[in-house]
């Protein structure tokens, strides 16, 4: 069996306005232009007379070596979403209200492909060459799938301050 480490996990809440097709197309475009294999595993939404509220689960993956993979897994909550106007530069916007709330989290997957899983010696090894070997490169490709999680939650922070104007 794979191992797999989490390395970040991180949520944001915004209540206010932002634009639900934009800021899906934003976050959805995001990892597929760092490379990553997006799914989307759930969608479910509800309506009521509060507004609709939206549940999504994402998980993006991608190989970083024949041993290596990260994968990120991107979940929404969206409360209370109406449509609104609002007016930017004299100019009246089509738009979103509501709470939305999203959380990321990465992990580190190593031997992802399973080949050191066939034989229990194999596994042995396995242990040992991740304690000894490549401790410092688990910690370097850790600390980049890190820093990529931030700069996503980051980016998606400053588009909803974009468009939240």
């Amino acid at each position: 069996m794979a191992e797999k480490k989490e390395v970040y996990k991180q949520k944001l809440k915004q209540v206010g306005h932002w634009n639900y097709k934009d800021l899906y197309g934003f976050c959805f475009d995001w990892l597929k232009d760092e490379g990553y294999n997006v799914k989307e595993k759930e969608y479910v939404e509800k309506s009521s007379n509060f507004g609709k509220e939206i549940t999504l689960k994402w998980t993006a993956d991608k190989s970083v070596t024949d041993y290596f993979k990260n994968e990120i897994e991107v979940g929404w909550h969206i409360l209370g979403m109406k449509d609104a106007e609002v007016e930017q530069e004299g100019k009246k916007i089509s738009t979103n209200k509501g709470e939305v709330a999203i959380t990321v989290k990465a992990t580190l997957v190593r031997d992802y492909e399973e080949r050191w899983e066939d034989k229990p010696l194999w596994k042995f090894l396995r242990g040992i060459y991740e304690k000894y070997v490549i401790r410092t490169t688990i910690d370097a490709y850790g600390g980049n799938l890190e820093d990529k999680a931030r700069e996503y939650l980051k980016d998606i922070k400053a588009f909803l301050q974009i468009s939240g104007r």
